[in-house]
């Protein structure tokens, strides 16, 4: 498989992800948290944004391979989220989007 693509991740990101959450530093809480700086944060401790208690207690750091699980399926890598998003299938599409994210630092 190929490695991520941040470019055709920004897009996926865009279409998939953007209605939920934002990526620029300082950026808005929506329905789900900033994304800025995402790789290596403890799951759940955003500033001010109120979490389920499901993401709260998971002691998970975000990592390539957590995001990936948890892109895969969230509902399954943190039962009781409230997170309606069914999850990325596509493996390229997870890399790519992660690819996004880690630039986003």
């Amino acid at each position: 498989m190929a490695p991520g693509d941040s470019i055709t991740g920004a897009r996926l990101f865009m279409a998939r992800c953007n209605q939920c959450h934002t990526i620029s530093a300082g950026g808005i809480h929506k329905a789900g948290p900033n994304l800025h700086g995402v790789f290596g944060r403890q799951a759940g401790t955003q500033p001010f944004y109120f979490y389920s208690q499901a993401h709260t207690n998971r002691n998970v750091v975000w990592t390539e391979e957590n995001l990936n699980k948890y892109l895969e399926n969230p509902k399954a890598f943190v039962p009781g989220t409230k997170k309606s998003f069914p999850g990325l299938k596509n493996p390229q599409d997870r890399k790519d989007v992660i690819a996004f994210l880690k630039e986003a630092r």
